[in-house]
């Protein structure tokens, strides 16, 4: 959301700019020209060191370069898609809360979950009804009843604990 009156940093406006131009036909049609443009005049230059090393720093300096200006626009797309899938969690009144910002958990508390859905798929191919849905809270209180159920102590008379 843009706030009136408030404009971006020169880098955001170039990057956003650039990051537009880079991704047209017009970019790549320029690049396919240079490039042409580059191997017709390789009998100019008979096809010297000088002619190729034109081409090789041309290309490795724009390749360096592009690629910030990829993972600047990836991260803001990704920010982007958080957000708004975090909204979609919020907004919705069965959605576990607890999935809001899960992009800062660890590797291993994400396969944990992985896990977990893994297992919710499988029990939603089981049910009958298909509008049925389970959320994480919702399970986490089916186990909770079903460890109550099946690590009671049972009691046969004996003192010894077995």
């Amino acid at each position: 959301m843009k706030t009136p009156g408030k404009k971006n940093n020169l880098f955001e406006q170039f990057s956003n700019a650039a990051t537009k131009f880079t991704g047209s036909s017009s970019a790549f049609i320029i690049a396919l020209l240079i490039v042409v443009v580059w191997a017709v005049s390789g009998p100019v230059f008979h096809y010297s060191e000088t002619w190729q090393l034109v081409i090789n720093t041309g290309t490795t300096i724009i390749t360096f370069l592009m690629v910030f200006l990829i993972q600047k626009a990836q991260n803001k797309d990704g920010k982007a898609i958080q957000l708004k899938l975090n909204e979609l969690l919020a907004a919705h009144e069965r959605a576990s809360n607890r999935m809001v910002d899960i992009e800062d958990l660890t590797e291993a508390e994400l396969d944990q979950l992985h896990k977990f859905y893994v297992t919710l798929a499988a029990l939603a191919k089981q049910e009958t009804d298909i509008h049925c849905s389970h959320s994480i809270d919702a399970a986490q209180e089916v186990s909770a009843i079903k460890a109550k159920h099946l690590f009671k102590p049972k009691h046969h008379g004996t003192t010894s604990g077995k």
